[in-house]
């Protein structure tokens, strides 16, 4: 009996110590999965984006300034109110502007008619055609002079002719004055007496011009009649070409130069007239007023300043990393610390092809617009913005805090029957919360750990251990 009572003790010393054993390893597993953080691999989408921040702008701003010096004497605009291109916003008293500006005035009326004159009249057109007929002229007579001055002096034939017509004028001319004499008694309105005074005058230039035609023939030409006939030839060709070119640049009507020199004259002086004045260069809003009625100015003294708020802006600074994903009309959402609980949209409308580097870092400027904005939302205002570079739909997405880095290949742990799994994965676009599985043994419905321990990762010295999504 001793002995079977031993053997009893035994047994239940050792069914107490199996109970044990597996009450502790039980509580420790149910300790250990109990310690998991998990979430199910979820099938959804996921927008890859870029953050940046930047600063509002509108679509155009310019400061106006004064361009000349004198007193103010009308503002015709407030800040805030709308103004139209080209509107007057101020202008300066007449009797206090310099005297050049007063001046402009005349000098606009005068660069006008010129220009009209550039534009209409016929005037200059006919006054190069006479000047190329009368140098036509001038150089024939120069080179018959200059052609006969030797040859024609000793043709003896042409001397005697020369001296025959001579005495013929001599003659016709003494029939005339007979004629003359007998009629001169007449009225000076008698029409024979005209008649002969006519015949008598037309005789006397017969006989001068024969007489100068007969002494020409009769005188030898020296070497100092040569060079004064060459010289008059050559400078009767030069004008001649001047002349040529004169008619050849008028003669299919106004030449465009002198209608561009004239127009620049007249706009010379409405640039002038307009310096005593403020004018808009484009549509836009007055967001700035410094002028006062009675001020003095000066040039480059600040005046107004008007911005187009038809567009809103922001410039961004991307880097080059993340640019090759920037494309025009990608969406965009902004927010800003001035306005809370707002989220406003826009679209991407421009990207830089050149990129800037400050301190060794590469960046691109982005600008974009926003398409919903208010009244809220002002130029100067510093906005958050996201640009939305890829949205994919229908991915396995794996939270980005649960990816690890293992023998360099990333990998989640998942739990099955409690126990922690080590599943391999190939990463696509990533949000900075989420990415996309492209590959592995990753399902959905798998309870992802989102805080594996230490010991379930060994480190080998190539990036294993908790290294976060890239092994940091």
């Amino acid at each position: 009996m001793k002995k079977y009572g031993k053997l009893i003790i035994v047994l239940s010393i050792l069914l107490v110590l199996t109970i044990a054993f597996f009450w502790f390893r039980n509580r420790g597993q149910a300790s250990a999965q109990s310690s998991f953080q998990t979430v199910e691999a979820q099938v959804g989408s996921l927008m890859a984006t870029i953050g940046a921040t930047g600063t509002v702008r509108s679509n155009q701003s310019a400061t106006l300034n004064w361009q000349t010096s004198g007193t103010i004497g009308d503002i015709q605009v407030a800040l805030g109110e709308n103004v139209l291109k080209g509107s007057t916003l101020a202008s300066l008293l007449p009797d206090t502007l310099p005297q050049n500006v007063i001046l402009a005035q005349a000098d606009l009326v005068n660069a006008q008619r010129a220009l009209e004159t550039a534009n209409n009249s016929t005037t200059t057109q006919s006054q190069a055609q006479l000047a190329l007929a009368n140098a036509q002229r001038s150089y024939d007579d120069a080179k018959w002079t200059r052609q006969n001055l030797e040859s024609g002096r000793n043709n003896v034939d042409a001397a005697a002719n020369a001296e025959a017509q001579y005495i013929i004028a001599n003659k016709s001319l003494e029939n005339a004055q007979s004629a003359y004499d007998r009629v001169e008694s007449l009225a000076d309105d008698n029409p024979i007496k005209a008649q002969a005074y006519s015949a008598l005058y037309a005789a006397q230039q017969a006989v001068k011009s024969r007489l100068n035609a007969w002494n020409w023939y009769k005188n030898q030409a020296n070497s100092q009649d040569i060079s004064e006939a060459d010289a008059k030839l050559a400078l009767a060709e030069a004008q001649l070409q001047d002349a040529q070119r004169e008619w050849d640049r008028l003669k299919d009507g106004p030449d465009p130069d002198d209608i561009a020199s004239a127009q620049a004259r007249v706009t010379a002086s409405q640039a002038t007239l307009k310096s005593a004045s403020i004018l808009a260069p484009f549509s836009g809003t007055v967001t700035d007023v410094k002028p006062m009625l009675g001020d003095q100015v000066s040039p480059g003294v600040p005046a107004f300043r008007i911005d187009d708020l038809s567009r809103l802006l922001v410039d961004v600074q991307v880097s080059e990393v993340d640019i090759n994903g920037v494309k025009m009309g990608q969406p965009v959402t902004l927010t800003f610390d001035a306005i809370l609980d707002v989220i406003y949209n826009g679209k991407v409308v421009s990207v830089a092809q050149v990129g800037n580097t400050t301190q060794g870092a590469v960046t691109f400027t982005v600008t974009v617009e926003l398409t919903d904005s208010d009244d809220r939302v002002k130029p100067g205002m510093t906005s958050a913005v996201t640009i939305v570079v890829n949205q994919l739909d229908n991915v396995l997405l794996v939270p980005n805090r649960a990816v690890r880095l293992v023998n360099n290949q990333r990998v989640v742990y998942i739990l099955v029957n409690g126990v922690a799994n080590e599943v391999d994965i190939t990463l696509g676009a990533t949000s900075g919360i989420e990415s996309v599985v492209l590959s592995g043994d990753l399902k959905k419905g798998d309870l992802i750990i989102l805080n594996p321990s230490l010991n379930m990762m060994p480190g080998d010295g190539n990036g294993g251990g908790m290294g976060g999504m890239f092994g940091g």
